[in-house]
């Protein structure tokens, strides 16, 4: 304090002590942040009147200028003129930003921190909240370097974001509390597409130097893991700021052990996720004495000498921080328009008033039409141009440049005028500018310029394509991201249709938009403009949405697919196959590798509709009890209800804070129920279109609700372990069932036990109810809540959703592995697969009639199914067992379906003969086509002469299930091996077979030799030679101490190659009992090997996805073929590579796994991918020519394809 204060106070100690009367002095000081609550307390502490006046003047003394002048500002207005009068001569001189926190206190440490971490500036115009600013200090305090969130929250334009820059610009603070820095993310509404980018930014500016990662995160999970390891590792002990953050899911995506302070005018966004929580709220506007002090900043005037005008503008805007600094930048350069612009003010004000609206800062629009008003002439165009941009978009000046045609200066120089008369705002982190509007700011531009929005908007893409051509959008462009995320926007709203058409239904532009951001924002663009879209070809719409929302999961992974080769996959009839057979060929000719898969039209689609009623996940559809309406819920918190023919939208709610999991109609259709992550279950009334009643009970998660026959009781289960039965008229709990008791053991505590209870369903009298929870189904009684049965689903799948239809007995079950099935109630057998869904499914119910049934899924839709059509189709699934024989231009194909049938293919027609049925484990084609051979589980094998169905069986069959089965060459012969460890010779035409046996445990495989030899290799780690004819032993190779998984044999017929389990594989000779070589590094299990045709090199491959290519001759790696840096257990090829096989010139190599791939032999590079629909790939036939390829994925759907020529 300045020693002319200081002595005044002393001076006239005694008169204060006298007379004041503490209380309502210190309200006013500790307003203005100079006093702190404690130091409140303890001057209420003193006895009488006199001591308390007289330790507050104590204080006083001890403080600073600023504590000088509240007191003094303080007499004023409590009436205490003359005193006030007294202190009068020894005001001091202070600026807005006195003390601590004042330009001058702020260090160059200060300033680096907050530029780096992209903090704002402060506004050229400043006052200090210093109360508000201690207290968010106090709370960011609190979280004492541990992971926690601080709310400020309050009203739009009360200066939230100015107050949480404010808060770090301390040095001490930020040195005590948040050494690791500070780091600004302005979020504003988002959808999860534009959250992603933010994600992405904020990753790239923590990243800078890329040491974790050269490539951006593709989906929101991977940025929240990246941020978390950035945060933790390179950025520890500091602070993340989110400004403007409007929705509670958004929060997710940074909950992870971070530090933040975040900003927002709605108090309950933290309730979505964990750790401490604190909340400093802000009052909307700054008061009167704050107000006219940003007003004589602005004019540079006492307070004091302020014209009445000013005090009567600070009323009507309600002290708003925003309006006050509209005006306020007017007034500086307008000082005599006082009168004027509060008679502007006033009326506009009326006007509004007289509309009656509810609209919270109404004063804000006021100021910004005098601002717009007062903007120079020949700027005030460019202004309204402005109106095209959607609200908390941040526009690069690169975009403005082109929509003006004018160079980045001058660009930059208009946008300055109105960020300094506080019509705009700009970001300046990073390279470049980037400039925004508030979102009332857009409000009050679309509104005012709404008749010209159309011809603006058509002036954006016209410039835009001026100046772009699509193909040549680059990354690296500073305004790329906003025409990948805005040009179809803009289309739109110009009303450009054929425009939006050109672009939506290009599959140049969505292989440039998915690599960069994902598939996400592109499905919401086709929900978007489907009405426009639609005008051209509905079908060609549905085409493209199907296929980026069934080939999302592979559009979001890195590296990217190739986009032509997964447009092949489509039928022909769709337009995306069009486009990607026209580039294909284009790209063949220069060398590209492509496929087609040539028996696709064999695949059948069962769905009768889908439907995308929702923006994210579908966790529950469900029908009504007249079958007419479905109601849906998800992800996205809504609960609709649409039309069961047409898909039409008939009612939209909001329905809970947080993802909604399931919903159900109650048997009159009056009402629905809902249950949800916040552990709420909610009834809702159709008619009324509210809710009726909350049920409170659960203790996590509620997975699933559903109304008794009766109406009378709705039963809900929870992840918490239990099932709940509520009253419907009073909402009271009635019972609950503890289901986790049922899974508990001795070794496990019940707190560690985590029981899910999926899902519920009713019995027709209402006496009993059925929940699935793991991979068991429990059936109780009702009344006395009694266990009356378990079933159990085996120990691979957990049952995620069961239903039953009484009408056909059927029962529909979705399981793990994103399959869905139908049994039989009366057999207890499966009925039929249905296929469709690409990711989990979570909901499957009959309709009340059980002709038809719904699943809904991860993947966005729900799907109506025939219930006799799905039936009657699905027989048709093979077993991964399949043979395959090549005949010039022919392909032909033996399998075994589902239903036990032995179907003989032909590929090129897709013709299929049902030939015999049998329990069949394996089964081959003789080489000239004349035979067939099979064996069973039961170890019997039999032969089947295609030409008049004559079968042939074995005598002395294996003694256990038949494993692998081959003809000789000239088909006279038949050899088999089992899971007995015997192979058997069987010349089937003259004599009884007869068993080689020496193996100690189960033959793996074999292979036949020259020169009647014959090849086996086991589970006991050896691989021996035989001599078929004289039935013995040639050669014993002890080749592994574990288990031998695969060996080639080279075509000179000189070496072979092991592989096994211990993680190695081998190369022999056959003249010698000792490898040549040893072949280590693979990190998994060798599970295949393959010699090339020259003999000179040697493929490997293993269960983490990694393939190696070794010299032959010395045994040296030459590549490793991985598609994607492994992280620690996850398999890079979608699982085990299982087999491999090399060109006959050596060039190239085709590998099977989780998918198909390429590889280019010299470079080790990939050359294409193809991805079937389901995974586990077992095996590759190839054809001689290495030009037809065939395989089945554990869906049972076989794929036969042919390079593209």
């Amino acid at each position: 304090m300045d020693a002319k204060a200081r002595n005044c106070l002393l001076q006239h100690r005694q008169a204060l002590e006298r007379d004041i009367k503490t209380s309502y002095i210190m309200d006013h000081m500790i307003s203005n942040g100079v006093l702190t609550v404690s130091e409140e307390e303890k001057v209420k502490n003193e006895p009488t009147q006199r001591q308390r006046a007289a330790m507050l003047i104590k204080m006083i003394l001890k403080k600073d200028n600023y504590s000088y002048v509240s007191f003094y500002n303080a007499l004023l207005h409590e009436g205490y003129k003359d005193l006030a009068a007294l202190l009068h001569g020894g005001i001091p001189v202070v600026s807005s930003s006195d003390g601590k926190d004042s330009v001058s206190g702020i260090t160059s440490y200060v300033r680096t921190v907050l530029c780096e971490g992209g903090v704002p500036q402060r506004p050229v115009v400043f006052v200090t909240r210093k109360r508000l600013v201690n207290a968010i200090q106090q709370k960011l305090s609190k979280l004492n370097g541990e992971p926690g969130w601080v709310t400020i929250y309050g009203m739009a334009g009360c200066g939230k974001s100015v107050l949480a820059a404010e808060a770090v610009r301390d040095h001490s603070f930020l040195e005590d509390c948040f050494p690791g820095g500070v780091h600004w993310v302005s979020v504003g509404k988002q959808d999860k597409s534009g959250l992603l980018m933010k994600l992405q930014n904020l990753c790239a500016r923590l990243d800078q130097d890329e040491s974790f990662s050269q490539r951006l995160p593709l989906n929101i999970e991977e940025a929240k893991d990246r941020l978390r390891i950035l945060m933790l590792r390179k950025h520890p002990r500091s602070l993340l700021i989110l400004d403007d953050v409007w929705d509670p899911w958004v929060l997710k995506a940074f909950d992870n052990q971070c530090q933040i302070l975040l900003t927002t005018r709605d108090k309950s966004v933290t309730d979505s996720v964990m750790g401490p929580k604190y909340v400093v709220p802000v009052e909307s506007g700054l008061g009167k004495e704050k107000g006219l002090e940003i007003l004589s900043l602005f004019v540079n005037m006492k307070k004091a000498d302020l014209p009445e005008q000013a005090h009567s503008i600070i009323q009507e805007c309600k002290g708003s921080p925003l309006v006050v600094s509209l005006i306020g930048a007017l007034l500086r350069d307008f000082p005599n328009r006082w009168e004027y612009y509060l008679r502007q003010l006033q009326n506009k004000q009326f006007k509004r008033i007289r509309k009656s609206s509810s609209y919270d800062y109404e004063a804000l629009d006021e100021a910004m039409s005098i601002s717009v008003e007062m903007l120079r002439e020949d700027i005030k165009d460019y202004y309204t141009d402005l109106s095209i941009f959607q609200k908390d978009v941040k526009v690069p000046t690169k975009v403005l440049c082109i929509l003006w045609d004018l160079e980045t200066e001058e660009v930059e120089d208009i946008l300055q005028e109105f960020v300094n008369k506080s019509l705009l705002f700009c970001d300046r982190n990073g390279k470049s500018f980037l400039y925004y509007l508030h979102d009332l700011q857009v409000d009050f531009l679309t509104e005012k310029n709404r008749s010209q929005l159309q011809d603006l908007h058509k002036k954006m893409v016209t410039q835009f394509q001026r100046h772009h051509r699509l193909h040549s959008l680059s990354p690296d462009q500073e305004d790329c991201m906003y025409w990948y995320n805005f040009l179809a926007y803009h289309m739109a709203s110009a009303n450009m249709h054929k425009e939006l058409c050109a672009l939506m239904f290009s599959l140049d532009w969505i292989k440039a938009k998915t690599e960069l951001v994902g598939p996400a924002h592109l499905i919401h663009e086709f929900v978007e403009y489907r009405h426009i879209l639609d005008e051209k070809d509905g079908t060609d719409c549905e085409n493209f949405q199907e296929f980026l929302s069934l080939n999302g999961h592979l559009l979001g992974r890195q590296p990217f697919p190739n986009i032509v080769q997964l447009g092949l996959c489509e039928m022909e009839t769709s337009e995306v196959y069009r486009q990607a057979k026209l580039q294909a060929k284009q790209e063949v000719d220069n060398g590209m590798l492509y496929l087609e898969w040539v028996n696709k039209k064999n695949m059948k689609n069962l769905s009768r509709l889908v439907v995308r009623p929702h923006i994210d996940a579908v966790y529950h559809a469900c029908f009504s009890e007249d079958g007419q309406r479905i109601g849906s819920c998800g992800a996205d918190k809504t609960l609709q209800v649409f039309k069961a023919e047409t898909g039409e939208k008939l009612l939209e709610i909001k329905a809970h804070e947080d993802e909604v999991l399931c919903c159900a109609f109650s048997a009159d259709d009056r009402f629905i129920a809902t249950c949800s992550v916040d552990k709420k279950v909610k009834l809702w009334d159709l008619n009324q279109e509210e809710c009726r009643n909350t049920m409170f009970g659960h203790t996590n998660s509620v997975s699933h609700c559903r109304f008794s026959p009766d109406d009378q009781v709705l039963a809900s289960c929870s992840a918490d372990g239990t099932l709940k039965l509520w009253d419907v008229k009073s909402a009271n709990e009635r019972k609950s069932i503890n289901v986790k008791q049922f899974f508990l053991n001795s070794e496990e505590p019940q707190e560690d036990l985590e029981v899910i209870v999926k899902c519920c369903s009713w019995s027709a009298d209402g006496a009993k109810i059925m929940v699935a929870a793991k991979n068991k189904v429990f059936l109780f009684d009702i009344h006395t809540s009694g266990l009356l049965a378990e079933i159990h689903m085996g120990h691979h799948s957990t049952v995620q959703y069961c239903d039953f239809s009484p009408h056909n007995h059927l029962a529909v079950v979705a399981l793990s592995q994103y399959c869905v099935e139908l049994w039989s109630v009366d057999s207890g057998l499966k009925v039929a697969d249905c296929r469709g869904h690409l990711s989990w499914v979570h909901c499957v119910m009959f309709s009340p009639d059980g002709s038809s049934f719904l699943t809904s899924s991860d993947d966005q839709t729900i799907r109506l199914w025939e219930t006799k059509k799905v039936c009657k189709n699905s027989a048709t699934v093979l077993k991964q067992e399949i043979d395959v024989v090549f005949q010039e231009n022919e392909v032909t194909v033996l399998a075994v379906d589902n239903i036990r049938r032995l179907q003989l293919i032909n590929g090129n027609t897709g013709q299929i003969d049902h030939l015999t049925e049998a329990q069949v484990s394996c089964c081959c084609l003789s080489p000239r086509l004349q035979y067939l051979a099979f064996g069973g589980e039961d170890g019997a094998i039999q032969i089947l002469e295609l030409l008049n169905n004559r079968i042939f069986q074995s005598r002395n069959g294996h003694k256990s299930t038949v494993r692998h089965i081959q003809f000789t060459a000239d088909g006279k012969t038949l050899i088999s091996s089992s899971d007995d460890s015997a192979v058997q010779i069987w010349n089937w035409q003259s004599e009884d077979p007869f068993f080689l046996q020496a193996h100690q445990e189960t033959v793996k495989d074999f292979r036949l030799l020259k020169n009647s030899r014959l090849l086996s290799w086991s589970f006991d780690g050896t691989v021996k030679v035989w001599n078929i004819i004289t039935r013995r032993i040639e050669k014993d190779f002890v080749c592994h101490k574990d288990t031998v998984l695969s060996c080639d044999i080279s075509s000179d017929a000189a070496k072979f190659s092991s592989t096994s389990a211990d993680k190695t594989a081998k190369i022999w000779s056959f003249e010698l009992l000792s490898p040549l070589h040893e072949l280590r590094g693979h990190k998994g299990c060798v599970r295949c090997s393959s010699f090339s045709m020259d003999n000179t090199l040697l493929a490997t491959g293993d269960d983490n996805g990694e393939i190696r290519i070794w010299n032959v001759s010395n045994g040296e790696l030459l590549h490793l073929c991985a598609p994607i840096s492994a992280e620690e257990g996850t398999a890079t090829h979608g699982g085990w590579v299982t087999d491999l096989c090399f060109s006959p010139d050596t060039k190239m190599l085709v590998s099977a796994g989780g998918y198909l791939k390429w590889w280019n032999v010299v470079t080790g590079e990939s050359s294409q991918t193809f991805y079937t629909n389901g995974t586990n790939l077992k095996k590759i036939h190839v054809s001689p020519d290495f030009k037809t390829y065939v395989t089945v994925d554990n869906l049972g759907i076989l794929y036969i394809l042919k390079i593209l020529e």
